[in-house]
């Protein structure tokens, strides 16, 4: 199908057809997508362990084209318990390729977690963090990031992240840098303390600063403008993603 002649199917309700509401579902549809063409780079550097944090309705171990990549679904068992009854309801096994991580992060470090569920530690492996707000325990939220950064060579993480408005490029327009110069340098230094809230928004460079001081070597901060010229660009019907939505990361080891 040629995105740029999609229209909307009549069955979508209309409530639903909203330009903001749309623009929130090509979010959606876009940072899917750069998960799974991160996540193709990372089997192809020889990832065999696909970790989806904060899993919710995640349907990609169901239609997974690498057979021999293992899938791990991190989220809370109440969340877990939900989705397997709707599963099970619609007649729909468990793929031999999938694990379920039960976890809550202020309790027990994802780390443990994943080891107990049969995640190998010394195989590359690669880490997808989607349209979840960063933990409310800052220090868990170092844990996480320290424990993928520790992992070997080529394993790598997808995420993204609120940004305002003002910031959306901010690398390269310094005139909009002082609004926002200290959002993540103040969530960097609650870090270095050990504790204290995450902040609601963060700035690009502090957190290029953050993740490679716990290991990662590269790290891709793409503005919202930068992933429509990537997916976007070709398409007619002036579909966008909303600005200051998210910046979409993906950073290696």
């Amino acid at each position: 199908m040629n995105p740029s002649r999609h229209k909307e199917p009549a069955s979508v309700p209309p409530e639903w057809q909203s330009v903001e509401m749309r623009r929130q579902r090509a979010l959606a549809a876009t940072r899917r997508r750069y998960a799974e063409d991160e996540l193709q780079a990372a089997v192809a550097r020889g990832a065999a362990q696909y970790v989806i944090l904060g899993a919710g309705l995640d349907t990609f171990a169901y239609s997974n084209p690498n057979p021999h990549v293992r899938v791990f679904e991190v989220d809370r068992p109440e969340t877990q318990a939900w989705k397997r009854a709707q599963m099970d309801a619609a007649g729909i096994a468990i793929p031999p390729s999938l694990a379920l991580v039960p976890a809550d992060f202020d309790h027990r470090s994802l780390a443990a977690a994943l080891q107990d569920a049969g995640f190998q530690g010394r195989a590359i492996s690669f880490f997808s963090w989607l349209g979840v707000a960063l933990y409310p325990n800052a220090q868990a939220t170092l844990a996480t990031l320290g424990f993928i950064g520790s992992l070997p060579a080529g394993s790598g993480v997808v995420f993204d992240y609120p940004a305002r408005g003002s910031s959306l490029d901010l690398a390269k327009d310094a005139a909009h840098g002082p609004q926002q110069e200290t959002a993540m340098d103040a969530l960097a230094s609650r870090f270095a303390a050990g504790g204290g809230a995450v902040q609601h928004f963060v700035d690009s460079r502090a957190l290029d600063r953050l993740l490679r001081s716990v290991g990662f070597q590269e790290v891709e901060d793409l503005a919202p403008a930068e992933m429509e010229r990537r997916y976007r660009s070709d398409r007619a019907d002036g579909l966008r993603v909303s600005p200051g939505l998210a910046h979409f990361v993906s950073a290696r080891v």
